[in-house]
C-alpha cells in the first residue's frame, strides 16, 4: 500500500529551480541536479522511515529510505554515541549496485528498498545529493563518494558508471601494495571532512582487500540564535547513575525561538541552524536514568509524534558544549539486521555485478564520526568505508543529564547524524 505523501516540492518556472514556501516565510531557492526532474515529493517509506520521492519528465519515479537503526551493540553503556545513518546508507548503497542473487535480496530488505528498482535507488540517491547539498547557504554540507580497486580487480563498466553517475564518485585504481596506499585513501577523506575524520582505511591495506567503498559528509552550521560565550559557565550535569558531573554550560541572555514538546516521558527541544533547513533535535527523558529505554523505544511513529508536535516556543535554552569521536565496526550489525550473506565468513557472498567472474565479499564495514557543539554552531562529519574482498518543559529547557539528539534536514526529514550524550565532557 502507498504512503501517503506529507510534502510537496514543485519545480518554479524555469525548469530547473524549486521554491519550497515551508521552509521559511520568505521561501529559500535552490538548484536541482537534473532539469528533468518535475517534482520532488516527501512520505514514509512502508514499514517506518521517510523517503524522498523523485519524479521525471517521464513520470518515472524512486525513493530514497533511510536504513533501519544501526545500535552499537559493543558500546558500554555510559559512553557516548555518534553516527551517520545517511553516510551508512550511501556507502552500502553504492555496494548495492554490485550484489547480486541471494546477497541483492538480502541488501534490498535490510536498506528498506523492496519494490525498488536499482535504477530508482540509483536515481533517488542523486536526486538527494543535490537537494542536501544547496538547501542553505548558510549552511556547509558536502557529501563525498570514492571508490578505490586494485587494478587486478578493475570492476564492470556498469558498476563503475553507476558509482560516478548516481553518486558522483571518485572511483580510480590503486596499486593497494605500495605502503602508502592508505595514506592516498585516507587523505581523501580528511580532506572532505575537513580533517575530522583523518584515517578510515588502517595501513597496510590487507591483500584479502581489493576494493574500498567510501562515502565521507561534512556539516558546518551556526545556530539561528547563537549562544553567548561569556554567559558559559560550569554547570552540574546528572549523569545516568545518579552521581554528578561538572559542565560548560552555554545559554543566552534572552529567551530564543526553538521547538518545543513534552509528554510524560521527554522533552523534546529543536534548535535549527541559519535559515532553519536543518536543525538538531534535543531529546531529553524526564530522568536521567530513562536514557536507558529511550533509544530502544525510538520508532518512527514516536519519532513522528514528537517532530510533528513540535511548536515555535520562546524559551531559555540550556545546553552543554561537547565534542564527540566515535566508531564502530558494523559487521555484526548488519548481519543482525538481515544482510550475513555479504559478508566473507557467510561463503555465500554474491558481487558479481561489481566484478565479473570474481566471487568477492564484504570484509569489513566501518564507520567513524565527529560532532562539536559550541555557542556557534555545530561541526559535524562522518566517513563509512566498505571493504570487499574475495571470498572466503517551563519557560526555560535544561539539557543537564543524559540526552539523545539528531542532526537533521527538516524538509525531507533526511537523518545526517544521530547520537546520544551520557557525560558531555567525555571523548
Amino acid at each position: 500500500m502507498r504512503a501517503p505523501f506529507l510534502k510537496r516540492l514543485s519545480l518554479d518556472g524555469s525548469g530547473d529551480r524549486a521554491r519550497w514556501t515551508r521552509l521559511s516565510p520568505e521561501a529559500t531557492l535552490f538548484d536541482l541536479p537534473d532539469s528533468g526532474l518535475r517534482q520532488l515529493e516527501l512520505a514514509f517509506a512502508p514499514g517506518s522511515y521517510r523517503y524522498l520521492r523523485v519524479t521525471w519528465d517521464d513520470a518515472s519515479s524512486a525513493r530514497v529510505a533511510a536504513p533501519r537503526e544501526l545500535r552499537a551493540r559493543q558500546a558500554s553503556p555510559d559512553s557516548n554515541l555518534f553516527l551517520s545513518p545517511l553516510s551508512v546508507a550511501m556507502a552500502l548503497a553504492m555496494a548495492y549496485n554490485g550484489a547480486a542473487g541471494m546477497t541483492e535480496n538480502e541488501m534490498q530488505s535490510t536498506l528498506e528498498l523492496n519494490g525498488m528498482t536499482l535504477d530508482d535507488v540509483d536515481q533517488s540517491y542523486r536526486g538527494l545529493i543535490g537537494l542536501l547539498q544547496k538547501l542553505d547557504p548558510g549552511v556547509t554540507f558536502t557529501i563525498g563518494n570514492s571508490v578505490w580497486y586494485r587494478p587486478e580487480y578493475t570492476p564492470t563498466p556498469s558498476f563503475l558508471d553507476a558509482t560516478r553517475t548516481y553518486f558522483a564518485a571518485r572511483a580510480e585504481g590503486l596499486d593497494f601494495s605500495k605502503p602508502d596506499a592508505a595514506d592516498t585513501i585516507n587523505a581523501w577523506v580528511s580532506q572532505q571532512t575537513r580533517g575530522k575524520i583523518p584515517t578510515i582505511v588502517d595501513p597496510p591495506i590487507s591483500p584479502d582487500v581489493v576494493a574500498y567503498l567510501i562515502n565521507a559528509i561534512y556539516f558546518k552550521g551556526d545556530w539561528t540564535e547563537q549562544f553567548d560565550k561569556s554567559l558559559t559557565k560550569s554547570a552540574p550535569f546528572t549523569l545516568r547513575a545518579g552521581d554528578t558531573a561538572t559542565v560548560q554550560m552555554m545559554s543566552h541572555a534572552v529567551t530564543v525561538n526553538v521547538g518545543f514538546h513534552a509528554d510524560q516521558d521527554v522533552v523534546v527541544v529543536d534548535l535549527p541552524y541559519s535559515g532553519s533547513a536543518f536543525s538538531m533535535t534535543v531529546v531529553l527523558p524526564r530522568t536521567a536514568a530513562g536514557i536507558d529505554s529511550l533509544p530502544l523505544s525510538l520508532d518512527e511513529a514516536r519519532w513522528t509524534a514528537w517532530t510533528g508536535a513540535l511548536n515555535t516556543m520562546e524559551l531559555y535554552v540550556y545546553l552543554p558544549r561537547f565534542t564527540v569521536t566515535y566508531g564502530l565496526t558494523m559487521n555484526d550489525v548488519l548481519k543482525a539486521l538481515g544482510m550475513p550473506s555479504a559478508f566473507c565468513d557467510s561463503g555465500n557472498a554474491d558481487f558479481t555485478r561489481m566484478v565479473a567472474n570474481e566471487r568477492l565479499c564484504i570484509t569489513d564495514a566501518k564507520h567513524k564520526a565527529f560532532v562539536n557543539v559550541n555557542e556557534e554552531g555545530t561541526e559535524a562529519a562522518a566517513a563509512t568505508s566498505v571493504g570487499i574482498g574475495p571470498t572466503s518543559l517551563p519557560p526555560s529547557i535544561v539539557v543537564d543529564r543524559p540526552f539523545v539528539f539528531v542532526i537533521r534536514e527538516r524538509l525531507s526529514g533526511t537523518i545526517l547524524f544521530m547520537g546520544r550524550v551520557m557525560h558531555p565532557s567525555g571523548s
